[in-house]
């Protein structure tokens, strides 16, 4: 198996609360809160982890309640490469209803100094040539500008890894001009980043052989429920989910984009490691949590998933 490393610039403790249906302006009650240190390339690690790869661990985390976060690294023996920074990792309020619409409600997380972004900087210089890959992924926190987030996936790809970015507005942006080996932004964070409306299949072509073109070898589209596109040296790919029964959307798209790394570091085929992927991430929307919590379920659901080819009618 592979060894992966993740950045997470701007975790989070997520606070979950169930309802049955929110009702805005009044008291709700909530029969079940769960608490998890998370983010989103923490979120990919764990269910890497769970498919058998070795994890490090970096980004930023708030030095006044790291202790979710070193108890989530105990135990799921990740090696702990993040730089701690003065005050709280951000809490996110995560609401999530029976019938799977999640309301969130998201802090805004710690000041990062100049200081700390090149103690990072320099960790990574060190210890991102020991890997077969590295993900950064997640919104950027206070003081972390877009044009860094460019300057730091270009330094990652000096050191001759794969590198994989999964962010949105300014930052997705700015990470596509440092021509990433992978991209897994949803139809709208593409749109938004490119100026231009993809939600066509034409239009979606048309923008990932440019993306390409500027060296982004892998553009995967994730469409929920409408599935998954993927577009490569390969012939594009589609995968359509089976139905499920929703508990919280939460972590389906860093599911996915831990099942695409998988494959491709794995030598799996195209068709295997879109199924397998997809498959992932329906089973990460029937639960709340993240990682692959039964074999046998997931093995059923890749069984419900159809890949296609793109040119397909």
């Amino acid at each position: 198996m592979a060894r992966i490393l993740t950045v997470t610039l701007n975790p989070a403790l997520d606070l979950t609360v169930c309802l049955g249906h929110l009702e805005p302006g009044e008291v709700n009650r909530s029969p079940q809160m769960l608490t998890h240190a998370a983010g989103k390339g923490l979120n990919v690690a764990q269910v890497l982890a769970d498919l058998g790869h070795t994890l490090t661990v970096s980004g930023f985390l708030g030095e006044d309640n790291a202790q979710a976060f070193d108890a989530l690294f105990k135990r799921r023996g990740f090696v702990d490469a993040f730089v701690r920074v003065p005050g709280e990792t951000r809490s996110n309020i995560k609401l999530a209803e029976d019938d799977g619409r999640v309301t969130d409600l998201n802090g805004p997380g710690p000041q990062v100094s100049a200081l700390a972004q090149q103690a990072l900087l320099d960790s990574l210089e060190r210890i991102a040539p020991g890997h077969d890959a590295v993900i950064v992924a997640g919104s950027l926190p206070r003081g972390v500008s877009p044009q860094w987030l460019h300057d730091l996936l270009l330094g990652l790809k000096a050191q001759g890894l794969k590198v994989i970015l999964d962010t949105s507005g300014e930052a997705l942006k700015q990470g596509l001009a440092a021509g990433p080996w992978l991209i897994k932004p949803n139809t709208e964070e593409l749109s938004d980043a490119l100026g231009s409306d993809i939600s066509s299949l034409a239009a979606q072509i048309a923008a990932a052989s440019r993306l390409q073109a500027q060296g982004v070898e892998h553009v995967v589209i994730s469409q929920g429920a409408e599935g998954v596109n993927w577009f490569s040296r390969a012939p594009a790919l589609q995968a359509l989910p089976p139905k499920v029964s929703v508990a919280s959307t939460v972590g389906a798209g860093d599911s996915l984009l831990a099942g695409m790394v998988h494959g491709l570091l794995s030598g799996h085929s195209p068709e295997q490691t879109l199924r397998t992927a997809t498959a992932i991430a329906a089973m990460a929307v029937t639960q709340i949590g993240f990682g692959i919590s039964d074999a046998a379920r997931l093995a059923t659901l890749e069984s419900g998933v159809r890949v296609r080819l793109l040119t397909e009618e």
